[in-house]
């Protein structure tokens, strides 16, 4: 619609006149309320309205429609088109009809004369003048979304960052916008009509010649439709690495070829950054974990002997906690730089995480390996300086050779591991050598984790309880809640067996929470007949920091209606050592409660005055390592009286333990201590013997 008149259709228009002697040809297009003549012959005017329109009565016609005289027909005998001008007589109309079936206008004759007869003949002639025209604008409409679709890709080319080629059959430009123009230095003028090997390397030339010529002989391309990995090759003569993604295309008789290149420089070198970032640790700049197990499964796969020595740095944590992360951050460095330096044959030095390096060395020659094992403990067991201050690290390394202790990467890494750990246990700044011996041990150290893991879901364990006294009347005052296991094939097992197990599992939170309810419900059923009772419960570190004691004991002392000072919960020394502002400010708001503190094993330790200044304890247990030779060593007595001296001074409550002899208790008495526990007065025994022996009577023991 609304467009200018056009050669192709004015000629159609002209032949029509001459073929069927008529004054007026009309090749009109409807719209809603109008007709637009795109070509016409004897009649100037552009358009007419749709309501007076002959051709919206034709355009619904399946076939032609012939008026032989409109002046005689009553659909138009008053129309203002056969009552004035043209005065027409004579209409014959032919829908025009696209592919789809839409009738979009048609191709009219008209005559000023009456004309009796069309015959078969014209009503041929102008079913195949009405296709010409439609052939012509099915044309027209090609070409014009062609120019479109063209106008469109040029401005999209032209805005592309990614540079867009084309080219033909025999390789030749004939499209290069902007952005190929700044990949290649080629401006568009230079290139165009050129071929495109011009911009291709030799290192794929081959593969280029071999598509071009696939090309030539009508064949698909073996790199069409998909992206690829290749370089380009700059005016300048500089290659740079390019992702081409290529498309065809069959515009008549010839194949085109589309490329998108794009400039991939960048994202190589991210990439490197990347792999170095997840292959090599940032501040050694020694391969990381992941790059040392691929190295040492390489390895054992290629079957090749090999020794693997993992170091573990002694003392490192106090280097940080002292002098600060910079520091340590120096001496990791210098780690690995003797490291490197003592293995200077090595397949690989690692770092894999913290202070934990790990070397790969060629061979597994048991005497060279220990002797660069020893070396290592002389080069890294030295001082380091930094920023004016020395700092001094160790080093203790487990050694394990291939294929002798395993041909298998974790087995392998497993066992120098267990050979680090029995040189770490030996004493430190030591080098073990890996034994059979050491992996039966470890397997059954984890049998025992899984016994000991079931043992509370089968409830296996059970609390003993051991009296505590004043020792001026040996009068009960309260009991320490033991726990014991009640294991099924070894029958009953004092904690010396596995507390310290038991203290390093997820359970133990749990298990301590266990212990604490369990205690607290049986004190008060023995308060009833002992209204002073006091239970002494010992914790795990676990419940410190689990968030959940404060809350389980407010709870305890509810459910089990308890005076907080009723329950005295037990703390050994190196909780106390962490200086943890959220453990102190936890054992504050337990002696806000009115919960009672007490420092078990004092003296044996390195806890110093300021602990009891800084910390909320209300009694001190003296180890019944210094009770046991009171009365014959002088130092032990001078102990004991120191710490009772010091808990007067501050103070706080003192009960010692492990007082087996009448003489024992006699020193204690004498120096004023108020309170003891040990086999003088009863073993740690169950609930029952506990309830018979020491509540029921409720005498002096």
């Amino acid at each position: 619609m609304d467009t200018p008149p056009e050669e192709d259709f004015d000629r159609l228009a002209g032949l029509a006149s001459r073929l069927f002697n008529v004054k007026i040809v009309l090749v009109s297009l409807l719209a809603r309320d109008r007709q637009f003549f795109k070509a016409q012959v004897g009649f100037d005017v552009c358009e007419t309205s749709r309501e007076v329109s002959f051709c919206a009565h034709a355009i619904v016609q399946d076939d032609i429609l012939v008026i032989s005289d409109a002046a005689k027909d009553p659909r138009f005998s008053s129309n203002p088109l056969v009552l004035g001008p043209p005065f027409i007589r004579f209409y014959a109309g032919k829908p025009l009809a696209t592919g789809t079936g839409e009738k979009i206008g048609t191709v009219c004759l008209i005559d000023t004369k009456p004309r009796n007869t069309f015959t078969v003949e014209d009503r041929k002639n102008l079913t195949d003048l009405a296709a010409l025209v439609m052939e012509r604008m099915e044309m027209r409409r090609l070409n014009y979304m062609k120019s479109i679709s063209q106008a469109r890709f040029e401005n999209i080319a032209a805005t592309s960052p990614d540079a867009i080629i084309c080219s033909n059959s025999e390789g030749e430009i004939t499209f290069w916008n902007s952005a190929a123009e700044r990949l290649f230095g080629y401006t568009a003028k230079e290139i165009v009509d050129h071929t495109s090997e011009i911009i291709v390397p030799d290192s794929w030339r081959r593969i280029y010649d071999a598509e071009l010529d696939r090309l030539r002989h009508g064949q698909k391309l073996e790199l069409a439709d998909r992206t690829i990995e290749l370089s380009g090759l700059r005016k300048d003569g500089g290659e740079f690495p390019a992702e081409l993604s290529l498309s065809t295309w069959q515009e008549g008789n010839s194949t085109s070829v589309g490329a998108i290149v794009r400039d991939i420089t960048e994202r190589r070198q991210n990439e490197e950054r990347l792999f170095r970032l997840a292959s090599l640790d940032a501040l050694t700049d020694l391969p990381n974990r992941g790059a040392w197990r691929e190295c040492l499964t390489e390895t054992l796969a290629a079957e090749k002997p090999a020794t693997v020595l993992l170091l573990d740095l002694d003392g490192f944590k106090e280097v940080n906690d002292t002098l600060g992360h910079s520091a340590g951050d120096s001496v990791l460095k210098e780690v690995a730089a003797r490291l490197k330096a003592t293995c200077d044959n090595a397949i690989m030095v690692a770092r894999l995480g913290g202070d934990e390096f790990v070397a790969l060395l060629p061979g597994n020659d048991e005497r060279q390996a220990n002797s660069i094992a020893g070396e290592l403990v002389a080069a890294i067991t030295d001082r380091y300086e930094f920023a004016g201050q020395t700092a001094e690290v160790g080093v203790s390394i487990g050694v394990a050779l291939a294929p002798q202790h395993s041909a298998r990467s974790e087995e392998l890494l497993g066992a120098a591991d267990l050979a680090l750990y029995r040189a770490k246990a030996a004493g430190r700044g030591r080098y073990e050598m890996f034994t059979p011996a050491l992996r039966e041990v470890a397997v059954a150290r984890r049998a025992f984790q899984l016994e000991l893991r079931h043992a509370f879901e089968n409830g296996e364990f059970e609390l003993f309880y051991q009296p505590q006294v004043s020792t001026g009347d040996r009068r009960l005052t309260g009991a320490e809640a033991l726990i014991r296991w009640n294991h099924p094939q070894r029958g009953l097992l004092t904690p010396a067996s596995f507390i310290d197990v038991l203290s390093q599992k997820p359970s133990a939170a749990a298990i301590g929470e266990w212990i604490l309810r369990t205690a607290c419900r049986q004190a008060a059923e023995w308060r009833e007949t002992v209204p002073s009772f006091r239970i002494g419960v010992n914790l795990f570190e676990a419940q410190l920091r689990s968030g959940r004691l404060l809350t389980t004991v407010q709870e305890i002392l509810a459910e089990e209606k308890l005076p907080p000072e009723a329950v005295e919960l037990e703390i050994v020394e190196n909780i106390f050592l962490h200086n943890d502002p959220a453990t102190l400010k936890l054992l504050h708001d337990l002696r806000d409660l009115g919960i009672g503190l007490s420092f078990d094993d004092y003296g044996t330790g390195f806890a110093s005055l300021s602990l009891l200044k800084r910390y909320p304890v209300s009694r001190l247990k003296i180890d019944r390592s210094f009770v046991r030779d009171v009365n014959t060593d002088p130092e032990d007595a001078a102990v004991v009286n120191a710490v009772l001296y010091l808990a007067r001074s501050f103070g706080i409550e003192v009960i010692a333990e492990g007082v087996e002899t009448k003489a024992q208790l006699d020193f204690l008495k004498q120096n004023g201590c108020p309170e003891a526990q040990g086999y003088l007065f009863g073993k740690p025994v169950p609930v029952a013997e506990f309830t018979d022996k020491f509540i029921s009577s409720h005498s002096a023991l």
